[in-house]
């Protein structure tokens, strides 16, 4: 076999090989075995083999086709190993020369992977927040966990700042109903801020059976295109208004999330636990954003486009399958352009974290493994049960496996980097965590 090799454009390379006639025949003349067999011809006795004259007459073209595209992935799969390709995604294969009793010769078109030289660890810079779980932390969580176990109960009162509005309402710009405008019997909790900036604050202060008209304006980033920057007026009709009542606490309430006791002092040890547990995460969660982004900002790489082209199409079954994953929705029929920036700095992350763990010659270590697979047991009544689950399959396990070289590459590039250490609060770290990185 005869290979040769040259670049053609950024990663992309063309390889040309060369096969033996002899070791193509031989591939062909198996196809068309393979093909004939069991065939029923008019003429011939059945299950018995058609003469080979008869066998090529009939079948010998497809079996050529078949055999040239087995003998083209053969080959260039070898070549591959061969010649020690880094292959990015699946090759193009174009055949140049296909002639009975010739030598096969074709072209592969296809990506490497980039060869990677890491810039300075040291020159990247982090801000490494710290914080602790405080006494008033605990308590507002304890009074969170509260009113989202609230039972709700008409008022009689004049709506304030976290009560429950019932309306009727339907906006207009410009005089004009909008479409999607137009809602009837929508509970909404004031402060939740789950309205335009503006409909909530209106609100304090009605009472059931009010109608009103309240004037605000959408904002330039609204999800509606047609909608942003607008301003609107919207007709409401209150229908009711009501307060929360918040359960007491008591062993039923701290039954409901988990904790098996009557006694509060030890629901709140339980709850300061998780808490601590969330904010180490979160904490390690912005380490992790910021080491990468130090990385993305040093490193300027070239990206193979078949990758992002896979990384593309994973993240159009993940939008898919978060709208209910429609089963005659074809996840192709997403344009591509909605997940191409996203998907090239998937991969351009994955690229480097792997030249970092290969740089830094880094395996999984056991300690951390188990450290990301006791943080998940934490969370459950029956922890054993997760250990035993990761411990005995495989996959899931490499999966934790991952994510804990991700975190040693983290550890390694916090070892030597600019690092500023800033006392914050759980809440703001917290919140900063939930941010989109």
């Amino acid at each position: 076999m005869q290979v040769s090799i040259e670049t053609t454009s950024g990663l992309e390379r063309c390889m040309t090989i060369g096969v033996p006639a002899a070791e193509l025949e031989e591939k062909v003349t198996s196809e068309l075995k393979r093909i004939a067999k069991g065939q029923r011809v008019n003429g011939f006795r059945k299950n018995k083999p058609l003469p080979p004259s008869v066998a090529k007459r009939m079948f010998g073209k497809q079996a050529r086709l078949e055999a040239v595209y087995q003998q083209m992935q053969q080959s260039f799969f070898q070549a591959v190993q061969e010649q020690d390709v880094k292959l990015a995604g699946m090759p193009r294969f174009e055949p140049t020369l296909d002639e009975d009793g010739k030598d096969l010769e074709f072209k592969a078109t296809f990506e490497v992977y980039p060869e990677i030289a890491l810039a300075d660890f040291s020159k990247i810079a982090v801000e490494r927040k710290s914080a602790e779980v405080k006494d008033e932390d605990l308590e507002t969580m304890v009074e969170t966990l509260r009113k989202q176990k609230a039972q709700w109960q008409d008022s009689g009162a004049a709506a304030q700042d976290g009560d429950q509005v019932n309306i009727d309402f339907e906006g207009f710009i410009d005089g004009e109903a909008f479409e999607g405008g137009k809602v009837e019997g929508y509970d909404l909790t004031l402060g939740s801020k789950s309205m335009i900036p503006g409909f909530e604050e209106s609100l304090v202060g009605v009472e059931a059976g009010a109608e009103t008209t309240i004037e605000v304006t959408f904002p330039e980033d609204y999800q509606k295109e047609d909608l942003q920057g607008k301003a609107a007026q919207f007709k409401i009709k209150v229908n009711a208004v009501k307060a929360p009542e918040l359960p007491e606490l008591n062993e039923a309430f701290f039954n409901e999330f988990g904790v098996e006791t009557a006694d509060e002092a030890e629901f709140r040890t339980e709850i300061r636990k998780n808490m601590v547990r969330e904010l180490d995460r979160a904490i390690r969660t912005l380490n992790k954003q910021q080491v990468i982004k130090g990385l993305l900002d040093s490193n300027d790489i070239d990206v193979p486009s078949s990758l992002i082209d896979q990384e593309i199409d994973r993240l159009r079954q993940q939008a898919v399958q978060q709208f209910g994953g429609a089963q005659q929705f074809d996840p192709k029929q997403l344009p591509a352009e909605l997940f191409k920036e996203q998907a090239e700095k998937r991969v351009r992350i994955g690229l480097l974290m792997n030249a970092a763990i290969e740089a830094e010659n880094i395996e999984p270590s056991a300690e951390k493994v188990e450290q990301l697979i006791e943080e998940v047991a934490a969370t459950y009544q029956e922890p054993e049960q997760v250990r035993e689950y990761y411990n005995n399959n495989p996959e899931q396990k490499s999966q934790v496996e991952a994510l804990a070289l991700e975190e040693q590459v983290v550890e390694k590039v916090l070892a030597v980097a600019q690092v500023s250490d800033v006392e914050s609060s759980y809440e703001e770290v917290i919140r900063a965590a939930n941010q989109p990185a």
